[in-house]
């Protein structure tokens, strides 16, 4: 069984910061090890869910072209925790945030259950 739990969501000025923490558990043996990629998805109101930030195998770093230089994500392999630091918050930000670990195996995607974030301008 793969859990992905979220948190530090939350309501913030624009110009803001909030970090966003993702505690993964997984009690599938060898699972580590099919993991490829891991990272945030947002999701704004009547959109479709977009790629934000993640870590791809090697290790590599991608972004997407919104929140480069005001995103980082990061992963901690000791504690299984993938976090997304966001600081200089635009309103444009505002959306539900979803933490994401790819597999090389199906069902390929392990999604967390959403946490709201939201900019006020």
């Amino acid at each position: 069984q793969v859990q992905l739990v979220e948190s530090g969501g939350g309501l913030v000025q624009a110009g803001g910061s909030l970090r966003l923490s993702c505690a993964v558990t997984a009690s599938v043996p060898g699972f580590n090890a099919v993991v490829d990629a891991v990272g945030w998805y947002r999701q704004a109101p009547g959109k479709q869910r977009e790629l934000v930030a993640r870590i791809i195998a090697g290790p590599t770093t991608e972004y997407a072209e919104a929140v480069k230089g005001r995103f980082t994500v990061s992963r901690d392999n000791a504690k299984n925790i993938i976090s997304l630091q966001m600081n200089s918050l635009k309103p444009e930000d505002t959306a539900v945030y979803y933490c994401n670990v790819h597999i090389q195996i199906l069902p390929n995607n392990y999604w967390g259950q959403g946490t709201q974030v939201t900019v006020s301008s």
